[in-house]
C-alpha cells in the first residue's frame, strides 16, 4: 500500500482545548495529503497531552512541535507560530504555503480546492497587513502606543498593573524606539504565507532583535508576522482566508449548528471561531466534500450583513424590549416600547361607556386606568392578560415603566389604548413623555366631573380638587418640556365639550381607526347640570379650578353659537 499523498499545502494548528475535535479536523487536512504540525499549549496537562500525541501517532502527517505558554495578547502565541512553522519547513520540503489556524479553525470547502487556489498563486502571501492609522477596529485605545510602549503585565489578568503602568509611561514621556526599518502593521493573526516569505522571517540575522522588540508589544501575534512580511513579500494579499467575525468589543463571534447555511454563503475556505459541540457543523463540513461549496473566491462580505444587524441588536436591542442583557439607556433617542399606543385622559370620566364605544369604534384593545391606585383595570375586566401580566398593583408599581412596556410588547402588532388620570400612579408620566410611540391626548380638568357627581362632603371635595389639579398641572409641565418626543393633544374641558363630536373624530384620526371621513354617532356626554354652579362654589371655598377653561355659571353648553377652538399640539 503506497503512503499518502503530500501536497504543497501545510497546516499549523495551534490548540489549547477539545484536543478530539483537533484530531478529527487535523486528520481531515492529511486525508488531502497535507501535512499538520500541531502546538498544544504548556497549561495544557502531561496526561492529556500524552494521550493526545498517542491518539495522532498512526498519522505520519501529524507532528507535535515545542511548547510554549499560550497567554492572550503575550509573546508565546509568536513563539508557538514560530516553533510550528520551523518545524513544518524543515519536515516538508514540498510546502509551499503555511496555513496558521486554531483548534477552533474548520475548512468549510473541499481541502483540494484550497491547494488547487494555492497553487495557482504560489508566490502570494495571504495574510492581513495594514497601518496603524488605515485601521479603525484597534480595541483597547491602543494604536501605535502598542508599539511604543511597554506591556511587562497581562491585561486580562492583571488589568490594573497593565492600566497603571502605561499611565506612568506616558506621564513619563517614556518611549521605545522602533527598530531600524521596521514599520508597524497590524492585522488578523491567521495567516497563510509562502515558504521564501515565512522562511526569510525566521531565519533573519535580524531575529533576535526584532523577537526581543515584538516581546514587548501588546499583542504582538497581530503585528510580529504582519510587520515582518512587509519586508520579504513579493505580493501581499491584505486579507485572511480565514472566515472570522467580531463583535463591537473585539470578542471573536461563536458559530454553532444553526449557522450552517450562514457559513455556506461566505465562500470562505476556513472559519473560526466553531462551537466544540457544533456536531452537525463538523459532520457537514468533514465529511462528504461532494455536498460542499461551489468553487468561488472567497467572499466573507456575503455575510456582513448579517453580523452587522447582529452587533445593532446587541449594541441597541430591540424597541420595548427590556431584560437583563440589554437594558436600553435612558439617554438613547429611541422608541422606549414596541409599538404604537393611545393614552387617554380625561374621556372616561366625561363620556358614559366610553371604553366600549371606542373599542368598536377603533378595533383596538381599550383598558380603563392601567395605574389606576387599587389595580390594573385591563380591558374586559380581566384579571390577568398577554404574557401573564397581574392586575395586581403592588406588582405593577414596583416597576411601572416595565410594566407598560411589558403591555405594548407583549401584544405588538394590536393597538392598546388606556385611560390615565391625574389620580393614577405618575411614575409613568415622564416614561410617556419620553416615548415616541405614545399618543396622548387629554382633556384637563375632567377630573372634577366624578367628583361633582360624588356625594362626598364638600370640604372633603375642595381638597381632593386642589390636590388633582395640582398633580395634573405638573403632569402638563413634564409633557410639555422639550425632552417630549412623544404625540400630545390638549383640550380644556370647557373647548371639548363645545364640539365633542369634532375633537372625537380627531382622537379617532390619531389612533388610525378604519372610520368614515365624519362621525356620525358619539358617545353619551355625562350630564353636567349645575356642573357650572359646582366650578363656582368652589371657587368661593377658596379654590381656583383654572384647568376647566371657562364654564358658564349657568350651564348652557353647545346651545350657544361659537366659534370652535382648534386644539393645540405638542410635539
Amino acid at each position: 500500500m503506497s503512503g499518502p499523498r503530500t501536497s504543497g499545502l501545510g497546516i499549523v494548528m495551534l490548540v489549547h482545548t477539545a484536543l478530539d475535535r483537533v484530531e478529527q479536523v487535523a486528520r481531515h487536512w492529511t486525508a488531502s495529503g497535507c501535512p499538520v504540525v500541531i502546538h498544544v499549549d504548556r497549561k495544557v496537562g502531561d496526561p492529556a497531552y500524552s494521550d493526545f500525541v498517542a491518539a495522532c501517532a498512526d498519522d505520519p502527517l501529524i507532528l507535535f512541535s515545542d511548547r510554549h505558554v499560550c497567554e492572550w495578547g503575550s509573546w508565546g502565541i509568536v513563539a508557538a507560530s514560530q516553533s510550528a512553522a520551523a518545524l513544518i519547513l524543515e519536515k516538508f520540503p514540498d510546502v509551499r504555503h503555511v496555513y496558521l489556524s486554531s483548534g477552533a479553525c474548520l475548512p468549510l470547502r473541499p481541502v483540494g480546492e484550497l491547494i488547487d487556489y494555492l497553487a495557482d498563486r504560489p508566490r502570494v502571501d495571504f495574510i492581513e497587513s495594514a497601518t496603524t492609522r488605515d485601521v479603525s477596529w484597534t480595541i483597547g485605545g491602543l494604536d501605535l502606543e502598542r508599539f511604543t510602549l511597554r506591556f511587562p503585565f497581562s491585561w486580562r489578568k492583571r488589568r490594573r498593573l497593565f492600566d497603571a503602568y502605561v499611565r506612568f509611561q506616558r506621564a513619563l514621556g517614556m518611549r521605545r524606539t522602533i527598530p531600524e526599518g521596521l514599520v508597524p502593521h497590524m492585522g488578523s493573526q491567521w495567516w497563510c504565507l509562502t515558504r521564501q516569505t515565512l522562511s526569510a522571517i525566521l531565519q533573519d540575522p535580524k531575529r533576535k532583535e526584532y523577537d526581543h522588540y515584538f516581546r514587548k508589544v501588546w499583542i504582538p501575534d497581530e503585528s510580529y508576522f504582519q510587520t515582518l512580511a512587509r519586508l520579504y513579500s513579493t505580493h501581499i494579499e491584505s486579507r485572511s482566508l480565514t472566515l472570522s467575525k467580531f463583535d463591537y468589543q473585539g470578542r471573536p463571534h461563536m458559530f454553532y449548528d444553526d449557522h450552517l447555511q450562514l457559513l455556506r454563503r461566505s465562500d470562505c475556505f476556513v472559519a473560526r471561531k466553531i462551537w466544540q459541540g457544533a456536531d452537525r457543523l463538523y459532520q457537514t463540513f468533514l465529511t462528504d466534500e461532494n455536498s460542499a461549496l461551489t468553487p468561488a473566491e472567497p467572499n466573507p462580505g456575503k455575510i456582513d450583513r448579517v453580523f452587522s444587524k447582529a452587533v445593532e441588536r446587541r449594541v441597541r436591542g430591540r424597541d420595548g424590549l427590556y431584560m437583563q442583557s440589554c437594558f436600553p439607556r435612558s439617554t438613547c433617542e429611541r422608541s422606549l416600547s414596541a409599538f404604537p399606543y393611545s393614552v387617554l385622559q380625561g374621556f372616561s370620566e366625561l363620556f358614559e361607556d366610553f371604553e366600549p364605544w371606542l373599542a368598536n369604534a377603533t378595533g383596538a384593545r381599550v383598558h380603563g386606568h392601567l395605574f389606576h391606585p387599587e389595580r390594573a383595570q385591563f380591558a374586559g375586566d380581566e384579571a390577568l392578560m398577554n404574557g401573564v401580566l397581574s392586575d395586581c398593583a403592588m406588582l405593577r408599581d414596583y416597576n411601572p415603566t416595565a410594566f407598560l412596556s411589558n403591555v405594548i410588547w407583549n401584544t405588538r402588532g394590536e393597538r392598546q389604548c388606556f385611560q390615565f388620570g391625574p389620580n393614577d400612579n405618575q411614575q409613568i408620566s415622564e416614561f410617556l413623555a419620553r416615548d415616541r410611540n405614545a399618543n396622548i391626548a387629554i382633556i384637563t380638568g375632567a377630573w372634577a366631573v366624578p367628583l361633582f357627581r360624588s356625594n362626598m362632603n364638600f370640604a372633603d371635595i375642595r381638597c381632593e380638587a386642589a390636590r388633582l389639579q395640582q398633580r395634573e398641572t405638573k403632569q402638563l409641565e413634564l409633557l410639555d418640556t422639550a425632552r417630549s418626543n412623544s404625540r400630545i393633544r390638549v383640550w380644556t374641558m370647557a373647548d371639548f365639550v363645545e364640539a365633542p363630536m369634532e375633537q372625537l373624530q380627531t382622537v379617532l384620526e390619531d389612533m388610525g381607526a378604519p372610520q368614515p371621513t365624519h362621525l356620525t354617532e358619539a358617545p353619551t356626554l355625562v350630564d353636567l347640570s349645575g356642573f357650572g354652579k359646582f366650578l363656582q362654589n368652589l371657587k368661593n371655598q377658596g379654590m381656583h379650578p383654572y384647568l376647566m377653561g371657562d364654564f358658564p355659571v349657568n350651564d348652557v353648553f353647545g346651545a350657544q353659537a361659537k366659534s370652535f377652538k382648534k386644539p393645540y399640539l405638542v410635539q
